[in-house]
């Protein structure tokens, strides 16, 4: 198809990542490119670290050194046991670097290489990089992640029948007959908490909108903010708000990984602490950030 590059050149920024081209009948999205980068990017700076490790550290690894121990104090907060802390934090420290990359790779300024393509209503341009944590399919994806990542770690912590009867209370129904003499209201509190727990399955499926949601929400709204701030003012204007966003990524990342230490702890106790105090412990950190 040819194409008159006379014509005016749209590129309005959508809510799904937009495919760069196919192969064999699958399309790869600019979004889905950056996420690639972000692995690689991850992969190269592990190797690097891995291969320079010196018992005297030098300034690479001493940075890292500090943010590794700054986050496993800040996990400990949330866990309360070091031993939990330290089964959890591989992979929530592995998801804080893929966000944060994935956040920062979006705000690199080549949103001016791309293809140009003849669309209904004239030529659209897509560009070649967005942010893999701009696309709901990211977010979703490691939302899900997440939430049955912690359902795994309840198993492997507390046992798959305690974790079961998390979400199928059959030990609370089946107290019924050896307590309705002594505990006549049994009868409508079993009932009442096996509800519950059936409302805890409910319960999963808004972790993983709320945590998809929130996470891509704020980044698809900072690239919109700048893309609008740079069709306006194309100099010096946007640049506060590009350091904003580097902010606002550091922050998405943290908060991301925190919820992630939560639910992993909360899926490895056995009730015998309520899961509010966890929640009360992540808001304070949140707060304090």
């Amino acid at each position: 198809m040819e194409i008159n590059l006379s014509q005016n050149i749209s590129h309005n920024t959508t809510l799904f990542a937009e495919p760069v081209f196919h192969y064999q009948g699958f399309a790869i999205t600019n979004a889905l490119l950056v996420s690639w980068l972000a692995v690689l990017v991850l992969m190269i700076l592990a190797l690097v670290l891995r291969f320079k490790l010196r018992e005297i550290p030098n300034k690479l690894q001493n940075i890292f050194e500090i943010i590794i121990d700054g986050a496993l104090n800040l996990c400990d907060q949330v866990t309360n046991n070091r031993e939990i802390s330290i089964k959890i934090f591989p992979i929530a420290i592995c998801v804080f670097f893929f966000i944060l990359v994935n956040n920062w790779l979006g705000l690199l300024p080549l949103g001016g290489f791309g293809i140009i393509e003849q669309a209904e209503h004239g030529l659209v341009f897509i560009p070649f990089l967005r942010g893999g944590t701009a696309d709901i399919n990211t977010t979703i994806a490691l939302a899900i992640m997440a939430v049955i990542g912690a359902n795994i770690f309840g198993i492997f912590s507390i046992g798959i029948w305690k974790t079961f009867n998390k979400y199928v209370n059959l030990k609370v129904l089946g107290q019924i007959p050896a307590k309705i003499w002594k505990e006549p209201t049994v009868v409508i509190v079993a009932p009442i908490t096996f509800f519950v727990g059936l409302i805890e399955i409910v319960g999963e499926f808004a972790k993983v909108a709320s945590l998809s949601f929130r996470l891509f929400g704020n980044v698809f709204a900072g690239e919109v903010l700048l893309v609008s701030m740079t069709a306006l003012v194309a100099y010096l204007i946007p640049v506060p708000f590009i350091f904003l966003e580097i902010l606002v990524g550091v922050i998405q990342a943290l908060i991301f990984s925190i919820l992630l230490v939560v639910y992993f702890t909360i899926a490895a106790s056995d009730h015998e602490e309520p899961e509010e105090g966890h929640v009360d412990k992540v808001s304070k950190i949140i707060n304090n950030i």
